[in-house]
């Protein structure tokens, strides 16, 4: 994989020689030579590139088992896959509850804006955002995307207000999603004013942020106007903390939506059933309340 003696020893805190030797011993059983040597560097031969994809599936197999048995063994652990203004937004606020109800089970959180293989990692499962043909089969619907502006109510009582039109943003500044992925063109400020017949508009300045839970942030902070994501913000507009000055008429749908997806080994154990019955119920909690803002 390293196509180096030298680097293998270091990652396996061994010597060069051991290395090398291991491989020579390797080479006498199987009866052929694995790696082409030079001078500076080696390669490996064709039966060696043969051999490699297998021993990485093997090795990685092995690995991920040994961390099962080694959970299993010791505190119940549930890895958790999201991403980070899920977590920050929706998931880390309500946990407390979770874990007050179950104490032996320890919850891991690893957010990170890529998807991960929850068959070869260490995530039992994952809390994504996609759209369906992009999901696994059986993954479950948590509940649907909804976009709205949002700002803080004491934003609007300073100029440059007043903000009753989709024209009156030409007078603010705009939070937006800065993000390569597919995902964000739905999240953008331009489909939202191409849709409310300002496709044009140009505000004062925009604010260019590439996680939600920042766009949030500057919201309550009164630095602009942000195109919240309501599933994951519609406490703070219970709250009274953001308010939506274009009240439903504002609202956008998308066709991307938030899913919980299982690992097919580890939806076998208690604690990942568990914890995830309680996300669905505060999913269906999350689906009631939208209905009523």
């Amino acid at each position: 994989r390293l196509l180096s003696f030298r680097a293998a020893a270091e990652e396996l805190s061994l010597t060069q020689s051991a290395i090398s030797r291991q491989i020579q011993s390797l080479e006498e059983e199987i009866g052929c030579t694995l790696f082409l040597r030079g001078t500076r560097k080696v390669e490996l031969s064709t039966d060696g590139a043969q051999l490699l994809p297998t021993a990485v599936a093997v090795l990685s197999k092995l690995d991920q088992t040994v961390r099962q048995i080694r959970r299993t063994r010791g505190r119940r652990i549930v890895n958790v896959s999201t991403f980070a203004s899920f977590a920050s937004l929706w998931l880390i606020p309500r946990m407390e509850a979770f874990q007050r109800e179950h104490e032996d089970i320890d919850i891991r959180v690893s957010a990170y804006d890529r998807k991960v293989d929850l068959e070869e990692g260490e995530s039992d499962l994952a809390l994504r955002y996609d759209d369906r043909p992009s999901v696994p089969a059986d993954a479950e619907q948590l509940f649907e995307e909804m976009l709205s502006p949002c700002v803080s109510p004491w934003y609007l009582q300073k100029p440059p207000a007043p903000l009753k039109k989709p024209a009156d943003l030409a007078g603010h500044a705009l939070a937006e999603e800065d993000d390569p992925r597919p995902s964000a063109e739905y999240l953008s400020w331009r489909r939202w004013l191409t849709e409310n017949g300002a496709p044009d508009l140009q505000p004062r300045r925009w604010l260019y942020l590439n996680f939600t839970y920042q766009q949030i942030q500057a919201a309550l902070t009164g630095q602009g106007v942000a195109l919240a994501r309501l599933p994951l913000v519609h406490e703070h507009v219970q709250r009274g903390e953001l308010v939506e000055p274009f009240g439903k008429q504002g609202r956008l749908g998308s066709p991307f939506s938030y899913w919980l997806i299982m690992g097919t080994g580890a939806a076998r154990r208690p604690e990942v059933q568990q914890f995830a019955e309680w996300v669905k119920q505060q999913a269906a909690i999350t689906r009631d309340a939208l209905t009523g803002v």
